[in-house]
């Protein structure tokens, strides 16, 4: 490793985190529980993409109107009220945030499987969306505060990896009871466990001290927010770490809301099929690849601080070829298989991009530069990429009928893209940046 990283990277003893009460197994105990709440959010969150077809036949609406019920409803209050709270976060106790945010968004997705309106599902998902508000953040700065650098990126990842395992849960529990129960239920059994595992949180997970893992001393008052934008304004590879993930995530966020409906239309899959093989693709292989990311990561950037972005520049351009051939085949099979690696990198960028957001900002700034992290992802990524794909279809319709889907996809192959350029761009003055941190200590 070079001097630069070294100083970048500051690492800290392995025991560091095992010291005040908090041993390696009660770490893991935490992080494992951490990762079980980002299982749930991700659970309520993606299990409405599965429903989008009964959804759509009951309530007779466009696939403009199911993007905006995908992506802006949720994703303008998620992203926007993610920084107020995790504000909040920086001050006060982020286990407590977690556990109540994670009690609302539960009881709102329970909420939806009552909505005998369309408007009354549009608020109810509008209210999940302020639920998980609070989660990411608060609980990326408390990994952060559990892990120190050298192994950070592979916890963010294994906590970042809970989506894959959401969405597994999703396409399969949610496509089978919709399949023989209707999606009402689906919705009222996604959101039960998580009221449970909020009362969980409460009573077994302490928070660590703000600095534990590095051994760090925690002197610094609670900045503003405008200064907190401009610290991170100011480190430039964040703006291109953040926007590579936002381009990433339009893509992802798109082909994710779509897919089952996809498969649905063009190779006339039962939901309970889409669910299998969703769960497979997406859940299992998605799982794999975003939990490795971050163990990749960390092995490389122990000798070079810049494989942070270069491993979702890999990512994006592995999966790149693949896509055209996923959407276009006629053949079931051939589509399925092309779809193995894509989805496998969809979410490789979330480990390393975390943990670089963590790095790149002092101790009181964490859960505040992680939510502005979302909010740029989510504003770009969950709030145009599904309402950009379902107006695309919407407008494909009249010419290319049932297949509009196939066409309409293929523009997460150019945000893909142009996010492996902002990683590169990123990588430039990475090393730089992270020393700027390092000496404020």
């Amino acid at each position: 490793m070079t001097a630069q990283d070294r100083t970048a990277v500051a690492e800290a003893p392995a025991h560091t985190a095992a010291s005040a009460g908090f041993s390696t197994g009660y770490r893991h105990y935490i992080l494992v529980i951490l990762t079980a709440m980002y299982v749930t959010n991700y659970l309520d969150r993606q299990i409405l993409n599965v429903l989008l077809p009964p959804i759509k036949a009951e309530f007779h609406v466009s696939d403009a109107f199911l993007g905006l019920l995908a992506g802006p409803t949720f994703a303008l209050f998620y992203a926007t009220l993610g920084i107020p709270i995790a504000r909040l976060a920086d001050r006060s106790s982020r286990r407590n945030i977690i556990a109540v945010s994670m009690g609302l968004f539960s009881l709102m997705t329970v909420v939806c499987g009552t909505a005998a309106q369309f408007w009354q599902l549009l608020i109810a998902r509008v209210f999940t969306g302020v639920g998980e508000a609070g989660t990411g953040p608060s609980a990326q700065a408390v990994i952060s505060d559990l892990y120190p650098p050298e192994r950070r990126a592979a916890a963010q990842s294994f906590y970042s990896a809970g989506l894959n395992i959401g969405l597994l849960i999703a396409a399969f529990a949610g496509g089978w009871i919709a399949q023989h129960y209707g999606w009402r239920e689906a919705f009222l059994a996604a959101g039960a466990p998580g009221l449970l595992l909020a009362i969980l949180v409460m009573l077994t997970v302490k928070e660590p001290p703000r600095g534990h893992s590095e051994q760090l001393s925690d002197h610094m008052e609670t900045p503003d927010l405008r200064t907190v934008a401009r610290f991170l304004w100011s480190q430039r590879s964040f703006r291109w770490v953040a926007l590579g993930a936002a381009m990433t995530s339009f893509g992802g966020y798109g082909a994710t809301a779509f897919m089952p409906a996809f498969l649905v239309r063009s190779h006339h899959l039962t939901l309970e099929q889409v669910g299998v093989i969703f769960a497979g693709i997406a859940g299992i292989g998605g799982w794999a690849g975003t939990f490795l990311s971050g163990v990749v990561a960390d092995r490389l950037g122990r000798q070079d601080a810049r494989w942070y972005m270069y491993v979702p520049i890999c990512a994006a351009l592995l999966a790149l070829p693949f896509q055209p051939v996923f959407y276009l085949a006629q053949s079931t099979t051939v589509a399925i298989v092309a779809a193995i690696i894509p989805a496998a990198m969809g979410a490789v960028f979330l480990g390393p991009c975390v943990t670089m957001t963590q790095g790149l900002v002092p101790l009181r700034m964490r859960a505040t530069a992680s939510a502005l992290f979302l909010f740029i992802l989510n504003i770009i990524g969950l709030g145009l990429g599904p309402q950009t794909v379902g107006l695309l279809s919407t407008l494909l319709q009249p010419v290319l009928g049932a297949d509009s889907l196939r066409y309409a996809l293929l523009v997460g192959m150019v945000s893909g893209t142009a996010g492996a350029v902002c990683y590169w761009r990123a990588a430039k003055t990475l090393r730089e940046d992270l020393a700027r941190v390092a000496r404020l200590f």
